[in-house]
């Protein structure tokens, strides 16, 4: 049988940072409060959690890197909301931030989760926020736990 190595769903013992963006915070509030409750409830202790503020979603990368450079983290948490409007402007930030983040990711070597919600309305970032389908928040946080996890299997 071949040796499987996967990580858990336990946040004991994990500094979790959160980079959340403010733009469309209505939505995005919820999504934080989502991650900080489910890192609570595997195991993750309140002050092992940090959470930083940017100013909207084409700032993530750029904070993230600044985190991950501290090495103080297991993991990092992006959570954004972009609402698609009228000008390719959502199709410039969408494209870049989401690069971005997958850059810091494999250039810093910490895992970086992707909490952003890309919707075409109002309705659908509710949905996608904490109602009907789900919330991206806790999501995110969950895939952070079990890189974080990951990694640390990997580097024993």
């Amino acid at each position: 049988m071949p040796k499987l190595v996967q990580g858990s769903l336990v946040a004991t013992g994990l500094k979790i940072a959160i980079i959340a963006a403010r733009w469309n915070d209505f939505f995005g509030e919820s999504m934080v409060k989502g991650a900080i409750e489910t890192v609570a409830r595997h195991g993750g202790q309140d002050d092992a959690v940090t959470v930083f503020r940017c100013p909207g979603a084409f700032e993530l990368p750029a904070v993230a890197d600044r985190v991950a450079q501290t090495g103080e983290f297991d993991a990092i948490v992006c959570l954004g909301v972009l609402i698609r409007g009228a000008t390719p402007h959502f199709d410039y930030i969408s494209s870049t931030m989401t690069s971005g983040i997958a850059r810091v990711g494999l250039e810093r070597q910490v895992p970086v989760s992707y909490g952003v919600i890309t919707v075409e309305s109002q309705e659908q970032a509710m949905e996608r926020s904490g109602s009907k389908v789900g919330n991206k928040g806790e999501e995110a946080v969950l895939a952070a736990i079990e890189m974080a996890n990951l990694y640390k299997q990997i580097g024993e």
